[in-house]
Formats: structure tokens, C-alpha cells, sequence
């Protein structure tokens, strides 16, 4: 096996570093030798007691000035593409390139003449000019670029070296969940995570608070408390009783376990999910699902079988299916079935073995 090493830019809780987790978690356990270059502080730092693995870190973080945020992207990118030469004259070595954002390791590697596999997990045609010259760079810099949905690589002008490997869920998550559909359905309680970005829709989350208080309803947000409160006074927001708002979780775990139904309302118009782990963590847990009508979490859901696709512009008919599915227990108990049986298909053995084959190409 070739030794592997991982860039990956924000080391934090989202979708894309637990899934990196997860993959690499797999391949140390078969005993394979990891690099992993990224920032300091979320769910890879959770790999750090292998001993095959070491991690070179540097500090990163967001800002919400985007000209701050660009300076240190860019230092980053010029960090890690010096830092990306100390394996010059190491042979056997892949570089596996996690999202499109560490261009500058991805560009070394190629000067190098390493092998450079992208694992592509954003949709950058649905995002702004930067983004889709990172996707361009991408297409001509990666030997393979796996895809995390057909719809995301639908979007590739190029067809040689694309591989679809949907994503799945740890054993070590999924083993902690609990489904117990009929205390889910009396719980009446519903679920949200994402972040403060205006395409998530957390206002429009809020407002469905606000306007079924019959329910509960529970939104956990990838940010500081800190963040959260300037969010809270920014937008006015009247936290209404039957609401409450999370900062960011090393743990979701529970909260699944507590929830009936999940919402995942990224605004398809600005952001469209490539492949939505939340949603196959709610099925996972046994519970339907509400989802945008677009992109590679629409592929996950069956209408009126494991959950609903509506789009948040449409906010009033998705507060009348939370009240069918949430007033109706046979059709709850169906959906909920569904979606347990679905999220069947998504096998972490599976998907490692499939990603371990292709960095091990030569």
C-alpha cells in the first residue's frame, strides 16, 4: 500500500472531516502509514493516538471578513505547498487531497509527480467563481477525483478517473444510535444541524419554531456560542419557547436519539448538498427525513416512502407535512421504516475498501 498523504484545509466538525475521519480511521487500521496535514482543533484530532499516522498542524480558522479569511487561505495554500516538498524523494507516496480547497499540496504533488487523488465532497458549479476555478484546477491536477453522489459528478466536464463512492456512516456512530420509532413519534420533536450561513436557512427553521408551537424543536449549529449570540441580535431573533438553539457538538449522537423528524433546509437556489450525511444519520437513527428537491441528498429520498423533498421557499407546505407526519403514526411508523431500511445501503467497510483501492493505484 502506498503511503498516504492527507491535505485537508479546517479541521472542524462538519461533514467533510468526519467523513475524512472515517476513512482514515479505516485505513490505520489496516495498518497503513498517513500523513495528515490540516488545522488544528475538531474530529481529526480524534486519530491522533495511532501510531501510524502523524500530523503536521498549523492554526486556521474562518473569518467573517472575507478578505481576512482569503489572507489566510492563502498562506495556508503557500505553507502547505513548501511544506508538500518534504516527500520529494520519497517513493511509493499518493497524495490524497481532501475537498477542493488545498490546491497549493495538490499543485506540489503534480511538480513532484506524485500520484494526487481529490476527494471531492462541495458542488462548486452551484458556488461562486472561486470555487469553480478550484474545480477546474482540480479536473486537471487529480490522476482520480471521487465523487460523493451522481449529481455532484454530473457537474465534472471531465469523465476519466471519476469514481462515485457515496459516503457512510462510522460503526462506531451508528452502533450508538438508538431507534425506537414509537417514542420518536410521541417525542414530537424536531431537529436542524448546520451553520449561521443565510443557505442553511436558520431562520427559516426559527420562523417553523415559531409558527407550530404544538412541537419541539431543536437547532444545533456548527459555531461558538459566541457566534451565535451576535447572530441572535443581528437578525432580532425572539428565541420562542418551544426552541432551542446548540453551539457546535463533538457529540450529535444524543440529539438524534431525542429527535421524531429531521429537517435539512439548505436553500438549493444559493447551496446544494452533494450528498447529505445528516440526513442519512437521521434515517440511521429510524427517523424520515425533509429534504431540498435538489442535488445528491435528493437522491437519498423517496417521496412519501422514507421522507419528503420540499424546497424552504416553500416554508408553509413544509409546516403542514411536519404536522401530517407528526399527527399520523401509521404514516410516521412507514416513514420511519423506510428510512431505517435505506440507510442499510451505506457500508463503511464498503466505501473504505473502495477508496484504499484507489489511492493504491500507481
Amino acid at each position: 500500500m502506498n503511503r498516504i498523504i492527507c491535505f485537508h484545509l479546517f479541521n472542524d466538525y462538519s461533514g467533510s472531516p468526519k467523513v475524512l475521519k472515517m476513512v482514515l480511521e479505516g485505513l490505520l487500521k489496516k495498518g497503513c502509514q498517513v500523513d495528515l496535514v490540516s488545522s488544528k482543533g475538531g474530529a481529526l484530532d480524534e486519530l491522533l493516538h495511532y501510531k501510524n499516522l502523524r500530523k503536521h498542524s498549523y492554526p486556521y480558522r474562518f473569518s467573517n471578513n472575507p478578505v481576512i479569511t482569503m489572507l489566510r487561505y492563502s498562506t495556508v495554500q503557500i505553507y502547505t505547498f513548501l511544506l508538500a516538498f518534504r516527500w520529494l524523494f520519497h517513493k511509493d507516496v499518493v497524495f490524497y487531497i481532501n475537498t477542493l480547497l488545498p490546491i497549493g499540496s495538490a499543485l506540489a504533488g503534480r511538480i513532484m509527480g506524485k500520484h494526487v487523488v481529490y476527494h471531492y465532497h462541495e458542488n462548486a458549479f452551484v458556488k461562486g467563481t472561486f470555487y469553480k476555478g478550484l474545480a477546474t484546477a482540480m479536473q486537471k491536477l487529480a490522476h482520480e477525483i471521487i465523487c460523493v453522489s451522481e449529481y455532484q459528478a454530473s457537474f465534472l466536464q471531465r469523465e476519466k478517473g471519476v469514481m462515485v463512492v457515496p459516503n457512510a456512516l462510522p460503526k462506531n456512530f451508528v452502533n450508538r444510535l438508538t431507534p425506537n420509532l414509537q417514542t420518536a413519534f410521541e417525542r414530537k420533536q424536531i431537529l436542524m444541524l448546520g451553520s449561521l450561513k443565510l443557505y442553511k436557512s436558520p431562520l427559516e427553521f426559527i420562523e417553523l419554531a415559531q409558527s407550530l408551537p404544538q412541537f419541539i424543536f431543536v437547532l444545533v449549529i456548527n459555531d461558538t456560542k459566541e457566534n451565535i449570540d451576535i447572530f441572535i441580535e443581528e437578525h432580532k431573533i425572539n428565541v420562542c419557547k418551544n426552541l432551542t438553539i446548540y453551539p457546535r457538538q463533538n457529540d450529535v449522537v444524543p440529539f438524534y436519539n431525542q429527535a421524531s423528524l429531521v429537517l435539512n433546509l439548505s436553500n438549493k437556489k444559493q447551496f446544494v448538498e452533494t450528498f447529505g450525511l445528516t440526513a442519512l444519520e437521521a434515517m440511521s437513527a429510524g427517523m424520515p427525513v425533509i429534504v431540498p428537491t435538489e442535488g445528491g441528498i435528493a437522491e437519498m429520498v423517496a417521496d412519501g416512502e422514507n421522507g419528503y423533498k420540499i424546497d424552504v421557499q416553500n416554508l408553509n407546505l413544509i409546516a403542514e407535512c411536519i404536522k401530517t407526519i407528526l399527527s399520523d403514526e401509521t404514516l410516521y411508523m412507514e416513514l420511519a421504516k423506510n428510512a431505517f431500511s435505506y440507510s442499510k445501503r451505506f457500508s463503511e467497510v464498503e466505501m473504505v475498501n473502495r477508496i484504499e483501492t484507489i489511492l493504491d493505484k500507481e
